[in-house]
């Protein structure tokens, strides 16, 4: 499968969160990229609906809620 580059602009907290995974699993050599995708592959093909979830979340955080 081929990788395709773009850039993501995210709140402060976000990337204090990811750099803290970052630490945590230095052992496997993981870096923002990697666990960035990570997360974006464990979400789109996890069982719920993607299209539902990412909805509620925009909502979410729309009404501060999240």
């Amino acid at each position: 499968m081929s990788k395709e580059k773009f850039g993501v602009a995210v709140d402060e907290e976000i990337v204090q969160e990811v750099d803290e995974l970052v630490a945590e699993c230095d052992d496997l050599g993981a870096n923002r990229s990697k666990i960035v995708e990570d997360i974006l592959t464990a979400f789109v093909q996890s069982e719920t609906n993607p299209v539902e979830r990412v909805r509620e979340i925009m909502i979410r955080k729309r009404k501060g809620t999240l």
